[in-house]
This record gives C-alpha cells, structure tokens and sequence, in this order.
C-alpha cells in the first residue's frame, strides 16, 4: 500500500509513572514528510510507537486512513511500518530472508507469497545474495537497510523512523538517506539531526508531551535551532 496517507490523532493523552508524556494531542498528517523535534523525553518516541499502534493511549486515539491502529492490530500491520534506532531491537530471524518474510506472514501470505515478495524486494535493492545470509554476520548499516527492507516488503502507506542512523557512519547514512528519499510512503521522522530533516514538508515540535510548534519545515526546524541555541546560551544558576 502506498501513495497518500492520513494519519489522524484525537485527543491523545498518555502517562507513565504520574508523569504526562503526551498531553491531548489533535493532528492530522497528510504530508509526504512529517519531522518530529524535541528535546530528550519530549514525547517523541512514545508518539512515534503510538502511530504505530504499538501502545495505546489513555485517552483519545490514532488512526491511519480510518483503522484505528491501537485496536486493530491486522490493520495497524497493513499500514503502517516502524524502523527503530536499534536494529537489534527489531531483527528477531537467524537469515535475512526469513526476517523479511515474517511480517508477510503475519499478513496472512501465503509461505510461498511471503518468500517470493522478500526475494523480490532483495533483488530490487541488489542484494539477492542475502536471503539465506546469517543476520548476525551483517553489519549496523547492514541491519538497518534489512529493517528497512522488511518494512517495504509490506508495502506500508505509512514508515515511521525514530532516529534511525543513530551511530551510523557518514557513507551508510547517506546511503539509507538516499533509500528512504525514494520511498512513496509517507514517513514520519523522529530524529534529533535537523540536517537529516533537511527539505521535509512539516515539522512538529514536542515540549512535554504538548506541541511547541508545528508547520512548514524549514521555519519549525530553524524556530527550534534559535530555542536550543538560547537554551545552551543561558548561565547555569544551579547550586
């Protein structure tokens, strides 16, 4: 599934530990690339699993063209497709190939229609090699292009990407860039490298949990930048 998207969130409100991490979000997202900025603990990764359908609100709801994700798991898979920062976190098979047919599977494809479509999808990306490569022979890079592939594989309308080229190099971070600028999908980018959010659509801007700013990119992202630079600028009146 891909093309346009609508991701709709209603009064969503979540706490852990009395703290509120999302406090009455409303926001509907129809752009291509949608950034998500904010400081550590802002809310942005429990917003991210929440698009997903992950974890589920205290109040309010998400959904992603009409299925609402949180209580509809089979449609949440169908739509929406997650890469975290760490790979090993989301590879779960001992070989590539089987790691991209799982979520096919879980799809309800057919054996042979999950193992054709991951085939396919490591010819596209010239690396037929991999199917019955180990993952645990592949590189961070490696780990995170097969992530990625596995999420494309289910033809999403929907990536989420929460920080994904944490403690990659240079060459392997442009390279998934180059990937993910391809990709028809909507993405919704949570990261804290502005310049990786460079010609994106729409930013949104966590302040506990609430949101501190939100429209064209280019003026949230350099809104956000001149905060954080006064932030660092201001004397530290501690004790």
């Amino acid at each position: 599934m891909t093309g346009a998207a609508r991701v709709e969130i209603r009064g969503l409100s979540l706490s852990r530990g009395g703290r509120r991490v999302l406090d009455g979000l409303d926001l509907t997202l129809t752009e291509r690339r949608v950034a998500v900025i904010g400081r550590n603990g802002s809310g942005k990764s429990t917003l991210a699993r929440a698009i997903c359908g992950l974890i589920a609100g205290d109040a309010g709801e998400v959904t992603v063209d009409g299925a609402a994700v949180a209580r509809d798991r089979k449609a949440a898979l169908a739509r929406v497709g997650m890469i975290f920062q760490n790979p090993d976190h989301q590879i779960v098979f001992p070989t590539v190939g089987e790691e991209l047919a799982f979520g096919l599977r879980q799809m309800k494809r057919s054996r042979e229609e999950a193992g054709a479509a991951a085939r396919a999808v490591l010819a596209r990306f010239g690396h037929a090699d991999w199917h019955d490569r180990p993952t645990g022979t592949l590189s961070q890079g490696q780990k995170h292009l097969v992530c990625l592939m596995a999420v494309l594989a289910m033809r999403p309308a929907v990536i989420v990407l929460d920080e994904p080229f944490t403690g990659l190099d240079m060459p392997t971070a442009r390279h998934l860039r180059r990937v993910l600028d391809g990709v028809d999908a909507m993405l919704i980018h949570v990261s804290h490298d502005l310049s990786a959010l460079a010609g994106y659509d729409r930013a949104l801007w966590l302040e506990a949990g609430r949101i501190a700013g939100d429209g064209p990119a280019a003026a949230v992202l350099a809104d956000y930048a001149r905060a954080m630079e006064a932030a660092d600028a201001e004397p530290d009146l501690g004790t």
